[in-house]
């Protein structure tokens, strides 16, 4: 009795098998959605954008891009996180995914989903206004030591948040040294900014481009490794003797627990689309740096990040 039940079990294991394995094959059969966390027009979508023209072509099948806003990323995020893991719906996980946890706005970590690759970077950088007394990211430095200098660009506690205290913090002073200045985004912080109402804007300077081409701001400092081809005359923070780098990231993600075949479809379509010279110029053409790194160094990348940010949240005050 025990070797026919065993028998029968593997019967229909195979024929399970079987039956999967052609539905898997011919995935994707449908169009996909991929949904962004933030806004129309907005950096991430701008990216996913670009993005998915390419991978329509290497998927076969129509994608879907859709906005689903609001809670600083929270509804976006967690609508990705609560999809069915078939391949269908997609997501474009950004940075908030290794902190919403920390600072208690959602049960939200890297584990929520599974991590298919980052697709492009945008560092963050010291923006003044044109009429600024501040001509270098030292005097910026060197000003912010009073503790009456103040900035902004994100939410409290988002990437551009973070991109100060963590200049500071290696500047010797304290992570909270510059007081943040809460904002729904770039270009209401550069009015700001413009205005005289913060001093300096520590989100991406490509966000600050259109400005300083008018000659209402100066890009001060890239918060990069290297000098950006956009800005090849701004000087890395490094270069001004701040060992400091900070670049918001945007990727492409997926609910956790993907089938592998899927996930492997999904990987392989994204790094064509992404290798092609029709998204690797959109995206260069616009001061963004492209960037395809795969599942697996994505989550290590995931991880550590995830530690760093505590740590900055946490000397911040904000950390739950």
């Amino acid at each position: 009795m025990t070797s026919f039940k065993f028998t029968f079990a593997v019967g229909l294991s195979a024929l399970a098998s079987l039956v999967a394995a052609p539905v898997l094959a011919d995935y994707p059969e449908r169009p996909v959605t991929i949904i962004v966390p933030w806004g129309a027009g907005g950096g991430t979508d701008t990216i996913i954008r670009i993005f998915a023209v390419g991978f329509e072509k290497e998927m076969g099948q129509p994608i879907n891009v859709i906005n689903r806003t609001g809670g600083s990323g929270v509804v976006g995020h967690s609508a990705i996180a609560n999809g069915k893991a078939d391949g269908y719906t997609l997501g474009a996980c950004t940075s908030e995914i290794t902190y919403f946890e920390t600072v208690g706005l959602a049960d939200i970590t890297p584990a929520s989903y599974d991590l298919i690759s980052r697709l492009a970077t945008i560092p963050a950088g010291v923006t003044v206004a044109a009429d600024s007394p501040y001509g270098s990211v030292k005097e910026v430095i060197d000003a912010a030591q009073t503790g009456t200098l103040t900035s902004s660009g994100s939410g409290l506690g988002g990437p551009w948040h973070m991109a100060v205290a963590g200049m500071m913090k290696s500047a010797g002073g304290a992570a909270d040294t510059v007081k943040f200045i809460p904002s729904k985004g770039g270009a209401p912080a550069l009015q700001d900014l413009v205005s005289g109402g913060i001093s300096m804007f520590t989100g991406s300077p490509i966000e600050a481009r259109a400005l300083a081409d008018a000659g209402e701001v100066k890009i001060l400092g890239v918060m990069a490794d290297e000098r950006s081809p956009a800005f090849p005359d701004v000087p890395t923070l490094k270069e001004s003797g701040v060992d400091w780098s900070l670049t918001n990231w945007f990727s492409l993600c997926a609910p956790s627990g993907l089938p592998e075949e899927v996930k492997t479809k999904v990987e392989a379509a994204a790094k064509a689309a992404h290798g092609s010279d029709a998204v690797q110029d959109a995206l260069a053409q616009r001061g963004i740096t492209p960037l395809f790194d795969g599942s697996e160094a994505f989550s290590v990348f995931a991880t550590e990040f995830s530690g760093a940010a505590k740590e900055l949240l946490t000397d911040l005050g904000i950390a739950k």
